[in-house]
Protein backbone atom coordinates (compact mmCIF):
# COMPACT_ATOMS: atom_id res chain seq x y z
CA UNK A 1 0.00 0.00 0.00
CA UNK A 2 1.37 3.45 -0.87
CA UNK A 3 2.65 5.48 2.05
CA UNK A 4 0.25 8.35 1.40
CA UNK A 5 -2.84 6.15 1.36
CA UNK A 6 -5.24 6.88 4.24
CA UNK A 7 -6.92 3.89 5.73
CA UNK A 8 -8.79 2.99 8.88
CA UNK A 9 -11.39 5.26 10.61
CA UNK A 10 -10.20 8.39 8.83
CA UNK A 11 -10.99 6.91 5.48
CA UNK A 12 -14.63 8.00 5.71
CA UNK A 13 -14.03 11.45 7.26
CA UNK A 14 -15.24 14.44 5.24
CA UNK A 15 -12.54 16.22 3.33
CA UNK A 16 -13.18 19.49 5.18
CA UNK A 17 -12.41 17.81 8.50
CA UNK A 18 -9.17 16.41 7.15
CA UNK A 19 -8.12 19.84 5.90
CA UNK A 20 -8.93 21.39 9.27
CA UNK A 21 -7.00 18.63 11.02
CA UNK A 22 -3.98 19.53 8.93
CA UNK A 23 -4.11 23.09 10.28
CA UNK A 24 -5.87 24.66 7.28
CA UNK A 25 -8.33 27.46 8.23
CA UNK A 26 -12.04 26.76 7.73
CA UNK A 27 -14.10 29.14 5.56
CA UNK A 28 -15.20 32.17 7.62
CA UNK A 29 -18.91 32.43 8.47
CA UNK A 30 -20.99 34.86 6.44
CA UNK A 31 -20.81 38.29 8.02
CA UNK A 32 -24.00 40.05 9.08
CA UNK A 33 -24.74 43.19 7.09
CA UNK A 34 -23.61 46.38 8.77
CA UNK A 35 -26.21 48.64 10.32
CA UNK A 36 -27.62 51.13 7.85
CA UNK A 37 -26.56 54.68 8.68
CA UNK A 38 -28.38 57.92 7.83
CA UNK A 39 -27.42 59.54 4.55
CA UNK A 40 -28.42 60.17 0.96
CA UNK A 41 -28.43 56.46 0.10
CA UNK A 42 -30.16 55.25 3.26
CA UNK A 43 -33.67 54.97 1.83
CA UNK A 44 -32.59 52.97 -1.21
CA UNK A 45 -30.36 50.76 0.90
CA UNK A 46 -33.04 50.06 3.49
CA UNK A 47 -35.82 49.40 1.00
CA UNK A 48 -33.55 47.08 -0.99
CA UNK A 49 -32.72 45.14 2.18
CA UNK A 50 -36.44 44.87 2.99
CA UNK A 51 -37.14 43.52 -0.50
CA UNK A 52 -34.25 41.04 -0.64
CA UNK A 53 -34.41 39.89 2.99
CA UNK A 54 -34.70 36.23 3.88
CA UNK A 55 -36.61 34.71 6.81
CA UNK A 56 -34.56 35.13 9.96
CA UNK A 57 -32.76 38.27 8.81
CA UNK A 58 -32.22 41.15 11.22
CA UNK A 59 -31.99 44.51 9.48
CA UNK A 60 -30.33 47.05 11.74
CA UNK A 61 -30.55 50.83 11.65
CA UNK A 62 -27.81 52.92 13.23
CA UNK A 63 -28.46 55.86 15.54
CA UNK A 64 -29.24 59.15 13.86
CA UNK A 65 -32.02 60.83 11.90
CA UNK A 66 -33.07 59.35 8.56
CA UNK A 67 -34.83 61.78 6.20
CA UNK A 68 -37.22 59.86 3.96
CA UNK A 69 -39.46 61.21 1.20
CA UNK A 70 -41.31 57.97 0.50
CA UNK A 71 -42.82 55.11 2.48
CA UNK A 72 -41.23 51.72 3.14
CA UNK A 73 -42.67 48.23 2.67
CA UNK A 74 -41.88 44.71 3.83
CA UNK A 75 -43.47 41.48 2.56
CA UNK A 76 -40.90 38.86 3.63
CA UNK A 77 -41.74 36.56 6.55
CA UNK A 78 -39.60 36.29 9.67
CA UNK A 79 -37.72 39.60 9.43
CA UNK A 80 -36.70 41.86 12.31
CA UNK A 81 -36.26 45.60 11.74
CA UNK A 82 -34.23 46.95 14.62
CA UNK A 83 -33.02 50.43 15.48
CA UNK A 84 -30.56 51.64 18.10
CA UNK A 85 -33.41 52.72 20.38
CA UNK A 86 -36.37 55.05 20.56
CA UNK A 87 -35.24 58.63 20.15
CA UNK A 88 -31.87 57.41 18.89
CA UNK A 89 -32.87 55.98 15.53
CA UNK A 90 -35.38 58.44 14.07
CA UNK A 91 -37.14 57.90 10.75
CA UNK A 92 -38.43 61.32 9.73
CA UNK A 93 -41.06 61.56 7.02
CA UNK A 94 -41.54 65.31 7.22
CA UNK A 95 -40.64 65.53 3.53
CA UNK A 96 -42.79 62.57 2.47
CA UNK A 97 -44.29 63.20 -0.96
CA UNK A 98 -47.09 60.63 -0.87
CA UNK A 99 -49.91 60.37 1.64
CA UNK A 100 -49.27 56.71 2.45
CA UNK A 101 -48.00 55.10 5.62
CA UNK A 102 -44.40 55.34 6.73
CA UNK A 103 -44.00 51.54 6.82
CA UNK A 104 -46.35 48.86 5.48
CA UNK A 105 -45.86 45.23 6.56
CA UNK A 106 -47.76 42.43 4.82
CA UNK A 107 -45.79 39.37 6.01
CA UNK A 108 -45.84 37.08 9.03
CA UNK A 109 -43.53 36.69 12.04
CA UNK A 110 -42.14 40.22 11.79
CA UNK A 111 -40.65 42.17 14.71
CA UNK A 112 -40.31 45.95 14.67
CA UNK A 113 -38.29 47.43 17.52
CA UNK A 114 -36.03 50.21 18.71
CA UNK A 115 -36.81 53.26 16.56
CA UNK A 116 -38.99 56.36 16.25
CA UNK A 117 -41.29 57.13 13.31
CA UNK A 118 -41.98 60.83 12.97
CA UNK A 119 -44.34 63.01 10.89
CA UNK A 120 -45.65 60.50 8.36
CA UNK A 121 -48.21 61.91 5.96
CA UNK A 122 -50.45 58.89 6.48
CA UNK A 123 -50.42 56.17 9.13
CA UNK A 124 -47.19 55.62 11.02
CA UNK A 125 -46.80 51.84 10.75
CA UNK A 126 -49.50 49.66 9.19
CA UNK A 127 -49.50 45.89 9.07
CA UNK A 128 -52.16 43.95 7.19
CA UNK A 129 -52.61 40.21 7.21
CA UNK A 130 -49.40 40.00 9.24
CA UNK A 131 -49.79 37.14 11.70
CA UNK A 132 -47.59 36.92 14.81
CA UNK A 133 -46.38 40.50 14.38
CA UNK A 134 -44.58 42.25 17.23
CA UNK A 135 -44.37 46.00 17.76
CA UNK A 136 -41.93 46.55 20.62
CA UNK A 137 -40.13 49.61 22.04
CA UNK A 138 -41.26 51.98 19.30
CA UNK A 139 -42.39 55.60 19.15
CA UNK A 140 -44.69 57.02 16.48
CA UNK A 141 -45.35 60.74 16.72
CA UNK A 142 -46.37 63.88 14.92
CA UNK A 143 -44.15 66.70 16.15
CA UNK A 144 -46.65 69.53 15.51
CA UNK A 145 -49.03 68.36 18.24
CA UNK A 146 -52.68 67.30 17.80
CA UNK A 147 -53.86 68.37 14.32
CA UNK A 148 -56.47 67.12 11.87
CA UNK A 149 -53.77 66.95 9.18
CA UNK A 150 -51.79 64.32 11.11
CA UNK A 151 -51.86 60.71 10.02
CA UNK A 152 -54.87 58.72 11.16
CA UNK A 153 -53.14 55.86 13.02
CA UNK A 154 -49.84 55.44 14.84
CA UNK A 155 -49.47 51.66 14.91
CA UNK A 156 -52.17 49.99 12.86
CA UNK A 157 -52.29 46.17 12.70
CA UNK A 158 -55.39 44.85 10.92
CA UNK A 159 -56.74 41.50 9.71
CA UNK A 160 -54.15 39.57 11.69
CA UNK A 161 -53.83 36.79 14.24
CA UNK A 162 -51.50 37.01 17.25
CA UNK A 163 -50.70 40.71 17.55
CA UNK A 164 -48.32 42.04 20.21
CA UNK A 165 -47.93 45.76 20.94
CA UNK A 166 -45.48 46.15 23.83
CA UNK A 167 -43.76 49.29 25.08
CA UNK A 168 -45.01 51.52 22.27
CA UNK A 169 -45.60 55.28 22.51
CA UNK A 170 -47.86 57.16 20.08
CA UNK A 171 -48.55 60.90 20.04
CA UNK A 172 -50.76 62.98 17.78
CA UNK A 173 -52.77 60.48 15.67
CA UNK A 174 -55.90 62.07 14.21
CA UNK A 175 -57.84 58.81 14.65
CA UNK A 176 -56.27 56.25 17.01
CA UNK A 177 -52.77 56.08 18.42
CA UNK A 178 -52.67 52.31 18.93
CA UNK A 179 -55.33 50.60 16.84
CA UNK A 180 -55.96 46.89 16.32
CA UNK A 181 -58.80 46.03 13.95
CA UNK A 182 -60.44 42.87 12.58
CA UNK A 183 -57.93 40.68 14.36
CA UNK A 184 -57.83 37.79 16.82
CA UNK A 185 -55.62 37.18 19.86
CA UNK A 186 -54.19 40.55 20.75
CA UNK A 187 -52.04 41.98 23.53
CA UNK A 188 -51.49 45.72 24.01
CA UNK A 189 -49.39 46.41 27.10
CA UNK A 190 -46.78 48.68 28.73
CA UNK A 191 -47.57 51.39 26.20
CA UNK A 192 -48.34 55.11 26.26
CA UNK A 193 -50.95 56.82 24.10
CA UNK A 194 -51.20 60.58 24.44
CA UNK A 195 -52.58 63.54 22.46
CA UNK A 196 -54.43 61.26 20.03
CA UNK A 197 -58.16 61.32 19.30
CA UNK A 198 -58.50 57.73 20.51
CA UNK A 199 -55.59 56.59 22.64
CA UNK A 200 -55.97 52.82 22.24
CA UNK A 201 -58.69 51.24 20.13
CA UNK A 202 -59.74 47.62 19.71
CA UNK A 203 -62.23 47.41 16.83
CA UNK A 204 -64.13 44.46 15.34
CA UNK A 205 -61.68 42.13 17.04
CA UNK A 206 -61.81 39.07 19.28
CA UNK A 207 -59.79 37.93 22.29
CA UNK A 208 -57.82 41.00 23.35
CA UNK A 209 -55.91 41.91 26.52
CA UNK A 210 -55.18 45.62 27.05
CA UNK A 211 -53.22 46.16 30.25
CA UNK A 212 -50.53 48.16 32.08
CA UNK A 213 -50.84 51.08 29.67
CA UNK A 214 -51.08 54.85 30.15
CA UNK A 215 -53.79 56.64 28.17
CA UNK A 216 -53.60 60.37 28.85
CA UNK A 217 -54.39 63.66 27.13
CA UNK A 218 -56.35 61.95 24.36
CA UNK A 219 -59.93 62.80 23.39
CA UNK A 220 -60.90 59.30 24.53
CA UNK A 221 -58.56 57.03 26.45
CA UNK A 222 -59.41 53.43 25.47
CA UNK A 223 -62.13 52.45 22.97
CA UNK A 224 -63.65 49.04 22.25
CA UNK A 225 -65.91 49.31 19.20
CA UNK A 226 -67.74 47.09 16.75
CA UNK A 227 -68.81 48.71 13.48
CA UNK A 228 -70.99 47.53 10.58
CA UNK A 229 -69.93 46.91 7.01
CA UNK A 230 -66.53 45.35 7.71
CA UNK A 231 -65.34 41.86 6.69
CA UNK A 232 -64.96 40.81 10.35
CA UNK A 233 -67.64 41.71 12.87
CA UNK A 234 -68.93 40.37 16.15
CA UNK A 235 -66.12 41.69 18.36
CA UNK A 236 -65.98 39.97 21.74
CA UNK A 237 -63.87 38.85 24.69
CA UNK A 238 -61.76 41.87 25.58
CA UNK A 239 -60.13 42.55 28.96
CA UNK A 240 -59.09 46.10 29.86
CA UNK A 241 -57.17 46.04 33.14
CA UNK A 242 -54.46 47.72 35.23
CA UNK A 243 -54.34 50.75 32.93
CA UNK A 244 -54.02 54.38 33.98
CA UNK A 245 -56.66 56.39 32.13
CA UNK A 246 -56.03 59.98 33.10
CA UNK A 247 -56.97 63.44 31.86
CA UNK A 248 -58.27 62.51 28.42
CA UNK A 249 -59.67 65.97 27.70
CA UNK A 250 -58.00 66.97 24.42
CA UNK A 251 -60.58 68.53 22.05
CA UNK A 252 -61.58 66.17 19.26
CA UNK A 253 -59.44 66.94 16.19
CA UNK A 254 -60.49 64.04 13.94
CA UNK A 255 -61.63 64.80 10.38
CA UNK A 256 -65.43 65.24 10.56
CA UNK A 257 -66.21 62.17 8.44
CA UNK A 258 -64.39 59.76 10.80
CA UNK A 259 -66.41 57.73 13.30
CA UNK A 260 -64.11 58.87 16.12
CA UNK A 261 -65.11 62.46 15.38
CA UNK A 262 -68.14 61.57 17.51
CA UNK A 263 -66.08 60.62 20.57
CA UNK A 264 -66.77 63.20 23.28
CA UNK A 265 -63.71 64.88 24.71
CA UNK A 266 -63.22 63.77 28.28
CA UNK A 267 -64.01 60.06 27.74
CA UNK A 268 -62.03 57.51 29.75
CA UNK A 269 -63.08 54.07 28.45
CA UNK A 270 -65.76 54.02 25.74
CA UNK A 271 -67.35 50.76 24.64
CA UNK A 272 -69.82 50.40 21.79
CA UNK A 273 -71.71 47.47 20.26
CA UNK A 274 -69.34 44.77 21.47
CA UNK A 275 -69.73 41.69 23.65
CA UNK A 276 -68.10 40.20 26.72
CA UNK A 277 -65.90 43.16 27.69
CA UNK A 278 -64.37 43.25 31.17
CA UNK A 279 -62.99 46.49 32.65
CA UNK A 280 -61.20 46.03 35.96
CA UNK A 281 -58.39 47.26 38.22
CA UNK A 282 -57.87 50.42 36.19
CA UNK A 283 -57.21 53.90 37.59
CA UNK A 284 -59.45 56.69 36.28
CA UNK A 285 -58.75 60.35 37.01
CA UNK A 286 -59.75 63.74 35.57
CA UNK A 287 -61.75 62.58 32.55
CA UNK A 288 -64.16 65.49 32.19
CA UNK A 289 -67.10 63.78 30.43
CA UNK A 290 -67.17 60.37 32.13
CA UNK A 291 -64.76 57.66 33.17
CA UNK A 292 -66.68 54.73 31.62
CA UNK A 293 -69.16 55.10 28.74
CA UNK A 294 -71.27 52.23 27.37
CA UNK A 295 -73.00 52.98 24.08
CA UNK A 296 -75.03 51.41 21.32
CA UNK A 297 -74.30 52.22 17.69
CA UNK A 298 -77.01 54.74 16.83
CA UNK A 299 -76.37 55.53 13.17
CA UNK A 300 -78.12 54.09 10.10
CA UNK A 301 -76.73 50.80 8.74
CA UNK A 302 -77.90 48.08 6.37
CA UNK A 303 -75.62 45.21 7.38
CA UNK A 304 -77.85 42.36 8.55
CA UNK A 305 -74.94 40.67 10.35
CA UNK A 306 -74.42 43.61 12.70
CA UNK A 307 -75.63 43.88 16.29
CA UNK A 308 -75.45 47.53 17.41
CA UNK A 309 -76.08 46.83 21.12
CA UNK A 310 -73.47 46.28 23.84
CA UNK A 311 -73.87 42.94 25.60
CA UNK A 312 -72.34 41.25 28.62
CA UNK A 313 -70.10 43.94 30.07
CA UNK A 314 -68.46 43.73 33.50
CA UNK A 315 -67.04 46.79 35.28
CA UNK A 316 -65.36 45.96 38.59
CA UNK A 317 -62.68 46.86 41.10
CA UNK A 318 -61.52 50.09 39.44
CA UNK A 319 -60.25 53.23 41.18
CA UNK A 320 -62.07 56.46 40.36
CA UNK A 321 -60.91 60.02 40.93
CA UNK A 322 -62.67 63.21 39.89
CA UNK A 323 -64.55 62.98 36.58
CA UNK A 324 -67.71 63.85 34.72
CA UNK A 325 -67.47 67.51 35.72
CA UNK A 326 -67.68 69.02 32.20
CA UNK A 327 -69.49 66.70 29.75
CA UNK A 328 -68.76 67.40 26.10
CA UNK A 329 -70.33 66.73 22.70
CA UNK A 330 -73.50 64.68 22.70
CA UNK A 331 -73.10 64.07 26.41
CA UNK A 332 -73.63 67.73 27.26
CA UNK A 333 -77.44 67.75 26.85
CA UNK A 334 -77.72 64.42 28.66
CA UNK A 335 -75.89 65.82 31.66
CA UNK A 336 -78.78 68.18 32.28
CA UNK A 337 -80.84 65.16 33.30
CA UNK A 338 -78.29 64.27 35.98
CA UNK A 339 -77.72 67.71 37.48
CA UNK A 340 -75.05 68.88 35.04
CA UNK A 341 -72.43 66.34 36.07
CA UNK A 342 -72.17 62.77 34.82
CA UNK A 343 -71.47 59.80 37.10
CA UNK A 344 -68.36 57.62 36.91
CA UNK A 345 -70.12 54.98 34.79
CA UNK A 346 -72.66 55.94 32.12
CA UNK A 347 -74.80 53.57 30.06
CA UNK A 348 -77.07 55.03 27.41
CA UNK A 349 -79.78 52.52 28.32
CA UNK A 350 -80.60 51.58 24.73
CA UNK A 351 -82.01 48.06 24.46
CA UNK A 352 -83.93 48.30 21.19
CA UNK A 353 -82.41 48.84 17.75
CA UNK A 354 -83.87 48.15 14.30
CA UNK A 355 -87.04 46.99 15.99
CA UNK A 356 -85.26 44.28 17.97
CA UNK A 357 -85.05 44.30 21.77
CA UNK A 358 -82.33 42.44 23.66
CA UNK A 359 -81.35 41.74 27.23
CA UNK A 360 -78.35 44.05 27.49
CA UNK A 361 -76.54 42.63 30.51
CA UNK A 362 -74.18 44.98 32.35
CA UNK A 363 -72.61 44.17 35.71
CA UNK A 364 -71.35 47.03 37.88
CA UNK A 365 -69.34 45.44 40.68
CA UNK A 366 -67.97 48.58 42.27
CA UNK A 367 -67.93 50.09 45.74
CA UNK A 368 -71.14 51.87 46.76
CA UNK A 369 -69.55 55.32 46.39
CA UNK A 370 -68.83 54.72 42.68
CA UNK A 371 -71.58 56.52 40.80
CA UNK A 372 -73.57 55.02 37.94
CA UNK A 373 -76.44 56.04 35.67
CA UNK A 374 -78.60 54.31 33.11
CA UNK A 375 -79.75 57.20 30.93
CA UNK A 376 -82.81 55.22 29.92
CA UNK A 377 -82.78 56.28 26.28
CA UNK A 378 -84.40 52.99 25.31
CA UNK A 379 -84.52 53.05 21.51
CA UNK A 380 -81.94 53.83 18.83
CA UNK A 381 -81.52 56.42 17.48
CA UNK A 382 -81.84 58.11 20.87
CA UNK A 383 -83.80 61.25 21.67
CA UNK A 384 -82.05 63.07 24.55
CA UNK A 385 -85.34 64.71 25.47
CA UNK A 386 -86.72 61.26 26.31
CA UNK A 387 -83.93 60.30 28.70
CA UNK A 388 -85.19 58.59 31.85
CA UNK A 389 -82.08 58.38 34.02
CA UNK A 390 -81.85 55.85 36.82
CA UNK A 391 -79.05 55.30 39.30
CA UNK A 392 -80.23 51.81 40.18
CA UNK A 393 -77.51 49.35 39.32
CA UNK A 394 -78.51 46.51 37.01
CA UNK A 395 -78.90 43.01 38.33
CA UNK A 396 -75.65 41.06 38.39
CA UNK A 397 -75.20 37.89 36.36
CA UNK A 398 -72.75 35.05 35.90
CA UNK A 399 -70.28 35.50 33.06
CA UNK A 400 -66.95 33.75 32.67
CA UNK A 401 -64.06 36.16 32.21
CA UNK A 402 -62.06 35.51 29.04
CA UNK A 403 -58.84 33.56 29.54
CA UNK A 404 -55.54 35.47 29.39
CA UNK A 405 -54.11 35.78 25.89
CA UNK A 406 -50.96 33.77 25.18
CA UNK A 407 -49.12 34.55 21.95
CA UNK A 408 -46.82 32.09 20.15
CA UNK A 409 -44.17 34.70 19.35
CA UNK A 410 -43.58 35.29 23.05
CA UNK A 411 -42.55 31.67 23.63
CA UNK A 412 -39.97 32.08 20.84
CA UNK A 413 -38.60 35.41 22.04
CA UNK A 414 -35.09 35.40 23.56
CA UNK A 415 -34.90 35.70 27.34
Amino acid sequence: MPKNWISGPLASAPLALLIAACGQPAAPPEQAAAAIAPGAEAYETLQNRLITAKPGDVIELAAGTFEFTDGLSLDVDGVTLKGAGEGQTILSFAGQASAGEGLLVTSDDVTLTGFTMRDTKGDGIKSKGADRITYRALTVEWSGGPKEENGAYGVYPVESTDVLVDGVTVRGASDAGIYVGQSDRIIVRNSTAEFNVAGIEIENSTNADVYDNLATNNTGGILVFDLPGLPKMGGHSTRIFRNRIIGNNTPNFAPPANIVANVPSGSGVMMMANQNVHVFENTFENNSSAHVLIYSYSYPFDDERYNPLPRDFVIRDNTYGEGGFDPQGRLAPLAAATGGKLPDIVWDGITTANGKTEDVRIAVREAPDVTYVNLGLGVAPPDPAKARPSTDRPADFDLAEPAPIVLPQESKAPA
